[in-house]
């Protein structure tokens, strides 16, 4: 008699589950099947698992290899929309934001206080306060505490004492506020990660290439493996389109729209070293087009964003020297010693996914979502904002469920936490043992602890086997060589560039964006995953060519300059 099987998969997403899943993709008709791996999509395929559903998910690329990955990295309830009189918006991130600070993912999601400087004394002072009172309040409206603290007023001694590096003359007092941030990329990951635990069939590096129809009826999908060649189908009840901001291309295969169309709006981030300026909060600041955020990053400052339409390859955004120049200049208008380009070590632009006015200002344009039925067989969601992901997945799988046989459970995603979240918090109480047993300082446990939660035990073990792995990389002290191997074996990296750019955020952080650390992390890569050294070696080619593009783009003066000299590096391509 066979051995039972379990209702639960391994927490490992190698390519030993990437075959198993990509085999059950092909020879079953499933429930759902989601076709996008950013943040909405992944949060879709862990939704509709979690209720009892057959589920399958497919990314062209890397998981959150878009948008996901280069966001502002807040999870935040957006004080801006408070002006705009979007209060429901608003209040549903804030509410999301204490979910994913207190049960979803308290490893990953971490409290962050912010400046707002006043330059008005009296009526500015009342007119932000009120607003800053109306979030404190909103943040309270879930049912459950909100993982922050509230609002204060600072004078102006004070906020020149906790911000030291600030222009006197600029400001004259201030608000201080909290949100959260969160490692975007390694959030999606987890998640994918998550939803594979549960059941659901994940694959990286499948593209879809058009859907299966019989009559008007979408009944799943035609897909090509990127990495092995192979075309296939994929038969599903409902196919739920998470593709951001390819929405309308992915759309176009169906000869649909949906009745929206999404534009994309770019932002450009600039990371700057933490030593550049003092200041122990992160900064808000208003520029005459919308917000600029100045946000601690470990050793660094995240700057940022700008708002600007893109209509070219949506792969590879690219960042202008024009881009750069803008965000210097409305950052140093508040420094008392400007930043120079010099000062800049990391650049990442990221394409907004927006429900499109034909003639509206993408910066005015609504972060709400939409979900809609646009053919049988086919749900849509698209719009939202990184925060809310949970309840965009949950509208979706609403939408397909209704579609589907029989009644199906509602979604159990706000309790159910990331793998690594449960018992965080005791494993960070004995991270100095921790520390201590492995001979290492308590920071770099602290790090893998905010990264892998109690998953740390695994590297751990890799370390105890391997203590070689405890080794930084070259030009990227802050991760270890264990981690690269991890990502390969247990997090779904199939390229070099997953690992610096996604896994690991080396490619923005390090002053000479992983080159550095690309042969040395391809090395680790190939013993994990068996590549022989002609792989090995067109693993950092490709990736060294990515990194000089996009130095170049960022010397060019426009988006058409930039986009042309990104592109001219190689794409991983099919075979």
């Amino acid at each position: 008699m066979s051995e039972p099987k379990s209702v639960s998969r391994s927490s490992k997403l190698g390519p030993d589950e990437r075959d198993a899943a990509i085999e059950a993709l092909k020879s079953r008709e499933l429930d759902i099947l989601v076709v996008g791996g950013g943040i909405v999509g992944t949060g879709a395929a862990l939704d509709a698992v979690t209720r009892g559903l057959s589920v399958g998910m497919v990314e062209a690329r890397d998981w959150a290899s878009g948008t996901s990955s280069r966001s502002s990295k807040l999870v935040h309830g957006g004080i801006r929309y408070l002006e705009q009189l979007d209060f429901r918006l608003v209040r549903e991130a804030l509410i999301e934001r204490g979910l994913l600070l207190q049960r979803i993912a308290p490893h990953l999601v971490k409290p962050v206080r912010f400046l707002y400087p006043l330059t008005k004394p009296v009526y500015e002072r009342i007119y932000v306060g009120a607003g800053m009172l109306l979030y404190d309040l909103f943040s309270y409206s879930g049912g459950r505490p909100p993982g922050v603290p509230h609002h204060r007023h600072l004078s102006k001694r004070q906020m020149l004492r906790a911000a030291p590096s600030l222009d006197k003359d600029a400001f004259v007092g201030g608000l201080t506020y909290y949100d959260a941030q969160v490692d975007d990329a390694r959030y999606v990951s987890s998640l994918a990660r998550t939803a594979s635990f549960y059941g659901a069939h994940v694959a990286s590096r499948v593209r879809v290439e058009g859907f299966l129809k019989v009559g008007q009826r979408v009944v799943g999908v035609k897909a090509h493996d990127l990495e092995t060649g192979e075309r296939f189908e994929i038969k599903a009840r409902q196919v739920v389109n998470a593709t951001g901001v390819w929405t309308d291309d992915t759309q176009s295969m169906v000869g649909e729209r949906g009745g929206f169309k999404v534009r994309a709006s770019k932002g450009v981030h600039l990371v700057v070293p933490r030593d550049r300026f003092q200041s122990k909060l992160g900064l808000l600041l208003r520029t005459e087009k919308s917000v600029l955020f100045v946000i601690p990053w470990g050793r660094h400052w995240l700057i940022g964003t700008t708002d600007t339409d893109w209509h070219l390859d949506k792969s590879h955004p690219a960042a202008t020297a024009a881009d750069i120049d803008y965000i210097l200049e409305h950052v140093n208008s508040v420094l008392a010693v400007n930043l120079t380009r010099d000062d800049v070590e990391g650049v990442y632009a990221g394409l907004r996914p927006l429900l499109a006015g034909e003639s509206e200002q993408t910066s005015k344009l609504s972060r709400e979502h939409i979900v809609a039925h646009s053919v049988p067989g086919l749900v849509v969601v698209a719009g939202g904002k990184w925060t809310t992901y949970r309840i965009m997945a949950k509208d979706a799988i609403d939408a397909a469920a209704s579609a589907l046989d029989g009644r199906v459970p509602p979604s159990t995603t706000q309790d159910i936490a990331l793998l690594g979240a449960e018992g965080y918090q005791a494993a960070w109480n004995k991270r100095s043992k921790i520390a201590h047993v492995f001979g290492v300082h308590k920071v770099r446990i602290e790090h893998l602890l905010n990264r892998y939660g109690v998953l740390t035990d695994e590297l751990l073990d890799l370390i105890r086997e391997r203590p070689e792995l405890l080794e930084p990389l070259p030009g990227a002290d802050d991760y270890i060589a264990a981690e690269v191997v991890y990502a390969a074996t247990h997090e779904g990296a199939l390229h070099l560039e997953d690992v610096l750019a996604r896994r690991t955020r080396i490619s923005i952080e390090a002053w000479d964006r992983g080159v550095s650390a690309a042969p040395v992390a391809a090395a680790l890569m190939g013993d994990a995953l068996g590549w022989d050294q002609a792989r090995i070696d067109n693993e950092v080619a490709n990736y060294l060519k990515r990194v000089s593009a996009e130095r170049e783009s960022q010397q060019q003066p426009d988006d058409e300059s930039a986009d042309r000299v990104r592109l001219e590096a190689p794409d991983i391509v099919a075979k």
